[in-house]
């Protein structure tokens, strides 16, 4: 439990903004032994929409523990199309191949929900890993589910229609982002989907006729998720459990930012 942690954030305005940066699974999970030595490595920052936190062969030199927020993950293609193979929120941590010795990415992240991150330099968290059990253990666990992120996402491409795969592409998006919105237009969902951009407005057209979602200006409006999940493949409820099953979320242990 990390009741009372006073972390200042160094990018933040105020003690009102700190309040609302939110939390971390993975660094709730943490014994307390493990966050007091790693705490004043952290610096609060800001995730803004379209920020690239890591490019494609650039140096991982730091990773982010998303406190709210949303971040993509995309393999991009040598004339510069890209398809998204992962998400993250503030289930996990952005970068974590570089404590395995995978510093130069071959996928790029980038911001694609406005929130805040604990930022750690890379070699830092890097020394902790070697010497902490706790902590090697959970970093292997989430890469474990990244893994089964990708894998479930490149099966789910290959063999499900596209309304199933823009639906649970929805439905992964409100689970980091919380409430009912997503920021996101028809091209950016094209694109993550490695879809026609005329397909994936058809199907939001008739997901809208449907009552099921609404939009403008660059953002999705879920109306009715039951009948989301409903059009939806097995994917999202089978990624859903693996990230609750390895992840365990224990309410109040992540203190305060002072």
């Amino acid at each position: 439990m990390h009741a009372g942690i006073d972390l200042k954030p160094k990018s933040l305005c105020g003690a009102a903004g700190a309040q609302q940066a939110g939390r971390n699974a993975l660094l709730d999970a943490l014994p307390r032994a493990d966050w007091e030595r790693l705490r004043g490595q952290f610096s609060v920052v800001e995730l803004a929409p379209g920020q690239l936190l890591h490019a494609v062969h650039g140096l991982r030199r730091e990773l982010y523990f998303p406190l709210s927020g949303l971040v993509s993950v995309s393999c991009l293609s040598r004339d510069g199309a890209c398809t998204e193979i992962a998400m993250i929120g503030d289930e996990g941590v952005v970068g974590v191949s570089a404590l395995m010795g995978g510093e130069a990415p071959l996928a790029q992240s980038v911001v694609h929900g406005a929130g805040m991150a604990l930022r750690i330099p890379a070699a830092a968290l890097r020394r902790e890993f070697e010497r902490s059990s706790a902590l090697r253990t959970l970093m292997l666990r989430y890469t474990r589910l990244l893994m089964a992120q990708m894998a479930r996402t490149a099966l789910c491409g290959r063999h499900h229609s596209l309304e199933q795969r823009l639906c649970r592409w929805l439905l992964m998006r409100l689970d980091r982002l919380g409430g009912n919105e997503v920021p996101a237009t028809h091209e950016v969902m094209a694109d993550m989907l490695g879809a026609r951009r005329a397909g994936v407005s058809e199907l939001a057209s008739k997901l809208q006729k449907d009552g099921i979602i609404g939009g403008g200006r660059g953002q999705v409006l879920v109306f009715h998720r039951p009948r989301l999940e409903a059009r939806s493949c097995e994917c999202y409820e089978l990624m859903r459990r693996e990230t609750e099953a390895l992840i365990p979320r224990r309410p109040g242990s992540f203190g305060s930012f002072g």
